[in-house]
């Protein structure tokens, strides 16, 4: 998009939010300050009920392929691929608001995505508009410039804001603050409020090492390590000022652990991994991220684990189970209303590290808003010894996508177990893809190690009905339907 003069428009509406400490609530909506020192976009300015909304910027993966594997497999040297979205976020805390969104020039088209919730916003001139009533992540491309896009958090009101002077509290009020390492124990809180940025940084005595596999020998800038532990907030983590596989951003490991409601900007490695834990939730947190291996969210050899209502955007895998070696086993894993952006590899995925057995994953009412990567959009990717079972992918919706489906046993760089691997039991059920070519596979490793009983049921691609000439199967499968 041509930026023109917006330069000083936005300072000078950046110049009368910086006055206000506070979130400011008027009508039905909650407004947050953008603190000093935060850049402003000068692509977008956004309204609601009438409101001025801060509108943030983040770095994205580009549009480039080429860059975005070299980003990937080149890592050092694809810290300065990159380009730049916007996002702004409010609460919504009762009833229907009107946004607004300006542009610098003449809009010709607009998406306002997931194309699922039908918005169908009114055009005039430079200016796009539509009403919401619930919380909702969007995504607005206009005149087809889909990689600077803004997204738009629209959360629910905020309940039981705890009190900062509370012991048990970390809080983090409305600005900017730094930090290096914070371990969260046992029963305790951290508030990351509407209008904060966490800018995290890596301290000169900071102890770093890299393994190949597993977690334990990278640093968490907040670990939460223990029973009891919520992580909540409307503000902004921002890993920015970490060098690239140098961290994640929050480590969990403990049991009754939630995440809520805050915002993950430009992780230098996996964002959320979640190891050897138990009843988990993580519900309406918003990942942007562009630098080599930053998944999304790693749910590690645990138990009950909940992810609900988030937004992912990033160049690895956007939400993967894995059970690496030295682990145990993972079951009762459910996903269910997300919207995810693939830039580089899988969106929702199971592997590659299964060296122990998974049971019981539910992948459900998602939608895939963008799936540009080399692998897969939806996959079972075993490379070690395990038996996975009992896994659906189902309801989901996938507007863009390279490769679409596939349940795979091999050999490849991650394998750590000389024997291979054993599927039994996938189903893909009421699924809608729109990309080139089906591309649906299901592969076992030999007549010890197949891939037994995997279901297609309701997938349509393209607008049609997907049949069984579609689906690529090698002869260690077994009962492989196509209905």
């Amino acid at each position: 998009m041509k930026t023109k003069n917006w330069g000083k428009v936005y300072l000078i509406m950046l110049l009368v939010w910086i006055p206000f400490f506070g979130s400011a609530k008027k009508n039905n909506v909650t407004i947050y300050p953008m603190p000093r020192g935060e850049k402003i976009s000068t692509e977008y300015a956004v309204s609601v009920a009438g409101r001025d909304v801060p509108v943030y910027i983040a770095k994205v993966a580009p549009l480039d392929k080429r860059k975005r594997w070299d980003a990937m497999d080149k890592r050092q040297c694809g810290e300065g691929y990159y380009d730049i979205a916007s996002f702004a976020y409010f609460d919504l805390n009762e009833g229907k608001a009107k946004i607004t969104v300006t542009v610098p020039e003449q809009i010709d088209s607009v998406k306002v995505l997931p194309s699922s919730y039908g918005i169908k916003p009114d055009i005039k001139g430079n200016k796009l508009s539509f009403t919401v009533s619930s919380p909702q992540n969007l995504t607005i491309e206009v005149n087809g410039e889909w990689i600077r896009s803004l997204h738009l958090f629209v959360n629910g009101p905020e309940q039981n804001i705890p009190d900062p002077n509370d012991p048990n509290v970390v809080f983090y009020g409305p600005g900017i603050h730094e930090i290096t390492h914070v371990e969260v124990g046992d029963n305790k809180t951290v508030y990351v409020a509407g209008g904060a940025v966490v800018r995290l940084t890596i301290g000169a005595d900071e102890p770093f090492h890299v393994s190949k596999f597993g977690l334990k020998g990278y640093s968490k800038a907040f670990w939460l390590k223990g029973n009891n532990i919520t992580f909540r907030g409307r503000g902004i983590l921002d890993a920015s000022a970490c060098t690239v596989h140098s961290r994640h951003m929050i480590g969990v490991r403990g049991e009754n652990i939630r995440l809520e409601g805050v915002i993950l900007r430009d992780a230098p490695l996996w964002t959320v991994p979640v190891d050897c834990s138990k009843n988990v939730v993580i519900d309406n947190i918003k990942l942007l991220g562009r630098r080599a291996n930053s998944d999304g969210i790693d749910i590690c050899s645990s138990e009950n684990v909940l992810i609900k209502n988030c937004f992912i955007r990033t160049l690895d895998d956007l939400i993967v189970l894995k059970t690496p070696r030295g682990m145990k086993d993972m079951k009762h894993i459910r996903v269910e209303k997300c919207v995810l952006w693939n830039q580089m590899a899988h969106s929702l995925s199971i592997g590659a590290e299964i060296t122990q057995p998974i049971d019981d994953v539910l992948f459900t009412d998602c939608d895939i808003i963008h799936d540009i990567g080399r692998e897969w959009a939806l996959r079972v990717y075993h490379t070690d010894k395990a038996l996975v079972t009992n896994v659906r992918f189902e309801n989901i919706r996938i507007e863009e996508c390279n490769r679409l489906m596939s349940v795979w046993i091999g050999k490849d760089v991650w394998t750590t177990d000389p024997e291979p691997g054993r599927i039994d039991g996938v189903t893909f059920r009421n699924i809608t893809a729109f990309g080139k070519t089906p591309n649906v596979e299901v592969v076992g490793f030999d007549e010890m190690h197949k891939a037994k009983n995997i279901l297609f049921e309701n997938i349509r691609v393209n607008g049609r009905s997907l049949i069984k000439d579609d689906v690529s199967v090698n002869k260690y499968s077994d009962n492989v339907m196509v209905k």
